[in-house]
């Protein structure tokens, strides 16, 4: 979600990258569905391995969740690193409409974030 919300809230401003520590063969249809509610384009997002970005360089990584942080503590192409320990939305159970709740938290709290650090 992250990537799709800096690139929509910054345009051209930063060029954003998302991986994971655990690749799921699609986006979680949740998160598409909330960030569709506030207009995040979603084509061409899919899962990818932190491995497809490590021999790169990036001036700022920020880990959203503590698995993240605890699997990847150290980026060696980043100039700077950052972690926002955020709950993982899809690992919470409940009904439709709970798990959409706990996607929109997510998502709101990563906007906020967002704004905060890149002042947008």
């Amino acid at each position: 979600m992250a990537e799709a919300l800096l690139r929509s809230l910054a345009g051209d401003s930063y060029e954003a990258y998302s991986a994971g520590t655990d690749i799921a063969p699609v986006v979680n249809p949740f998160a598409l569905e909330v960030l569709g509610e506030v207009g995040a384009d979603t084509e061409g997002l899919h899962s990818k391995s932190l491995d497809i970005f490590m021999d790169q360089s990036f001036d700022l990584v920020i880990t959203v969740c503590d698995n993240a942080r605890q699997t990847c503590p150290f980026f060696p192409g980043a100039k700077s690193m950052d972690h926002w320990s955020l709950e993982d939305p899809a690992a919470f159970q409940g009904t439709r409409e709970e798990i959409l709740f706990k996607f929109r938290e997510s998502r709101n709290e990563i906007e906020r974030r967002i704004r905060t650090a890149f002042l947008i």
